[in-house]
């Protein structure tokens, strides 16, 4: 069932979809930070032009009924924190993918944990996926908690899976959870 991206409220948050407002607090808390783009295949963003572009490309999707990119904000202060899609749909929705980036000044506060599982249970209660996955590079473990804190298991560990923006390659650990309707 596509239904596309609408606002999810959790107790501290809000994903709704963003918006051109929003390119200087992406830029800023996100796309500028090495601390959190180190862990991303796109890297850096070197001018708040390159986060312009990717946020009117995010726009631009938003029409599409299986498409599913959340902005990631506090509900108290109104600060977008984060970003967290649904992506490489199979054919039949039945399986898809997860990713997610929070600011480093939001880190290790559950916020991840929260927008994480607000995601899945989105996904296998309104659009009925059956299995969701993820990936995380082995040197950031703090992304794997969350995944575990949502109820994802560890399958496995690819070896050199992904190569940075700095032509580091990183080995990336592949989490799952499935539906248990």
């Amino acid at each position: 069932m596509q239904i596309g991206t609408i606002t999810i409220d959790t107790k501290r948050l809000k994903l709704r979809r963003i918006s051109l407002n929003d390119v200087q607090s992406i830029y800023t808390n996100l796309k500028s930070d090495e601390r959190v783009t180190d862990n991303l295949v796109k890297g850096i963003h070197i001018n708040l032009e390159e986060t312009l572009d990717m946020v009117k490309e995010i726009i631009s999707q938003y029409e599409n009924r299986s498409f599913y990119h959340w902005g990631i904000e506090l509900i108290e202060s109104k600060e977008l924190i984060g970003l967290i899609d649904l992506f490489h749909f199979e054919s039949n929705e039945t399986k898809c993918s997860v990713g997610y980036e929070i600011g480093f000044n939001w880190w290790n506060k559950g916020y991840g944990t929260e927008a994480l599982k607000a995601v899945v249970d989105f996904a296998f209660n309104h659009i009925r996926v059956n299995e969701i996955s993820a990936a995380h590079n082995t040197d950031n473990p703090a992304s794997g908690r969350i995944m575990e804190k949502v109820g994802m298991q560890k399958d496995c560990i690819v070896k050199d899976m992904i190569t940075n923006a700095k032509g580091q390659s990183k080995d990336c650990a592949i989490y799952h959870i499935k539906n248990n309707l």
